[in-house]
């Protein structure tokens, strides 16, 4: 099932569980990506962005609650850093299984070889590979230090 089509089934089924914490969450999830897209609409993009933009835009959603939630405990707000790690639970329930550290770094080893990576200035080609075949699996920021290791490391 299309994640957009999973996205406003879950909105439906929340709301008539009466689940605030989700309905609101997804709705902020559903307005966030009418916002992209709509931006993808001057890139010549009528239909919406793909699946992998969505995984994108969900990962983002998920690190900057993250960020909140530390702010909120940092500034004596556990309530507020309670809420935003709610709604992460709610955000991650919509990304693929994420996958383990090994996993990870035998999809980039195996991205090495395949792309004939050799140096750091291949880094680029790399992540980008990465990100279209394990868009929503992984983590970039970690992938891309073990990329960086990878590459000066031959």
């Amino acid at each position: 099932m299309q994640l957009r089509t999973r996205l406003n089934d879950s909105l439906k089924d929340a709301m008539r569980a009466k689940n605030m914490r989700a309905v609101s969450t997804i709705r902020m999830v559903l307005a966030a990506l009418k916002d992209r897209d709509i931006a993808a609409r001057t890139r010549g993009v009528t239909d919406g962005i793909d699946e992998a933009e969505i995984l994108s835009m969900l990962q983002g959603l998920i690190k900057q609650r993250n960020e909140s939630a530390t702010m909120y405990d940092q500034g004596g707000r556990p309530e507020l850093a309670q809420q935003e790690r709610e709604e992460i639970a709610v955000i991650e329930g919509f990304l693929p299984k994420q996958m383990t550290e090994e996993e990870s770094a035998a999809a980039i080893d195996g991205i090495v070889a395949e792309l004939e990576a050799t140096s750091i200035k291949d880094m680029g080609r790399v992540m980008a590979e990465l990100k279209a075949r394990h868009a929503g699996q992984m983590d970039f920021a970690k992938a891309g230090g073990l990329v960086k290791q990878r590459l000066s490391g031959k």
